[in-house]
């Protein structure tokens, strides 16, 4: 491949993570654009953050309407975007109260915090949090000592105290680690980082169970899981179950940076003070929510998920009957197929030659997180590239 005019500038950043020597300049849907011409189909979508795609016409004219009215008032007023986000999510849910961020892993940081103040306040000071093997809760200081991800254990010592791991799906070994001091439960319904692995029915139901006996409170981390990701506009509503926390990221905003904290306002203890971020909340950002909500929540949209990953599913199923593959897991557009005897980053490679963005959380296993409004043809171009590519593996 030939060398992009960028080399001379990548030792200006930081290095946190091992990138291709090319910059996209331009993506439209399903497609990006590098700096060399070169056109890619996405089917990483900013690691299930583009809801609707690149560059959606919706999101442009919120942004720009926006723009033109109010940017950034600051945290301590009310703006109407914010009041409007607010009021559609607890519509659309069981919750009650939503508070705003900038980033999932500032959500569960404060879902954390509400769960430890309630503690304090009606639980003679219980603390602890349980959470799970190979989950995925965010990069902060307190969200990596939650998180159950191996690689981060030795990292960045002392972390945060207070997270009991225990064994995903593993509902005798989560009421063994309940004690007095423990607080909450907090779980993706989907663990996506760990390989796109879904709680059973059985499980997640069995944790709120727990947590009625035990008086926990029960935490759903679905910044990669909701705004429509699995099928439904939020994960939790295919279980039957009434967490006491929500947190969102990454689709609500459809490709800028926003996130939520949503609650049963029972639990709703936060004094002033507590809780804040200059840019929580404001208005631009609240505004692309909102559009991209809009867009979600159009008649049929999210059966038409369904429908496409239905089509995704089966045609990745049939690709790994094909050529010797494992399974296909998860729910909605949130999906992975197991490599089997292939190594997963290796085919990424070459995928990602070939013009096919895809995502390998796993050696043994890619993951798909297309755009919510991913079509027959693209599940078709990407089938057809896998297939090249596994061909000339065999």
């Amino acid at each position: 491949m030939t060398t992009s005019p960028i080399t001379q500038q990548i030792p200006h950043l930081i290095p946190i993570t091992p990138r291709p020597e090319f910059a996209f300049v331009r993506g439209q849907g399903h497609e990006l654009f590098d700096d060399q011409g070169r056109r890619y189909l996405d089917l990483i979508q900013g690691w299930a953050v583009n809801t609707l795609g690149h560059s959606p016409a919706v999101i442009q004219q919120a942004l720009a309407d926006q723009a033109g009215q109010l940017i950034n008032p600051g945290p301590a007023f009310y703006n109407q975007p914010m009041l409007e986000l607010a009021t559609t999510l607890c519509q659309h849910s069981h919750f009650d109260q939503a508070f705003f961020a900038n980033s999932g892993a500032e959500a569960n940081e404060g879902a954390i915090k509400l769960a430890r103040k309630w503690g304090q306040k009606y639980k003679q000071g219980a603390f602890k949090v349980i959470t799970f093997n190979d989950s995925f809760h965010g990069r902060t200081l307190a969200t990596m000592s939650a998180t159950g991800k191996s690689a981060f254990e030795p990292l960045f010592e002392p972390k945060v105290s207070g997270f009991t791991k225990v064994p995903f799906n593993d509902l005798a070994a989560t009421e063994q680690a309940i004690d007095s001091h423990t607080v909450a439960i907090m779980l993706e319904p989907i663990q996506g980082e760990a390989g796109v692995i879904p709680a059973s029915t059985e499980f997640i139901q069995g944790l709120e169970q727990l947590c009625h006996q035990h008086n926990l409170l029960l935490i759903v981390d679905e910044v990669q899981t909701g705004v429509g990701r699995t099928g439904s506009l939020f994960a939790y509503q295919q279980y039957g179950i009434s967490p006491h926390m929500m947190t969102l990221g990454k689709g609500l905003g459809g490709g800028v940076p926003i996130s939520a904290l949503l609650i049963d306002k029972a639990i709703s203890c936060f004094d002033y003070g507590d809780q804040g971020g200059t840019f929580n909340g404001n208005p631009l950002m609240c505004a692309v929510a909102n559009a991209v909500l809009a867009e979600v929540l159009k008649p049929g949209f999210l059966t038409q998920v369904k429908h496409t990953s239905h089509a995704l599913s089966s045609g990745l199923s049939k690709l790994a009957s094909r050529h010797g593959l494992s399974n296909v897991r998860g729910k909605g557009l949130l999906l992975a197929l197991n490599t089997g005897n292939h190594k997963a980053p290796a085919l990424v490679e070459q995928a990602r030659d070939a013009g096919l963005l895809l995502n390998a959380p796993r050696p043994d296993t890619l993951r798909f997180m297309p755009a919510l409004t991913l079509g027959q043809d693209e599940i078709d171009e990407a089938l057809n590239i896998l297939n090249n590519i596994l061909e000339g593996a065999a």
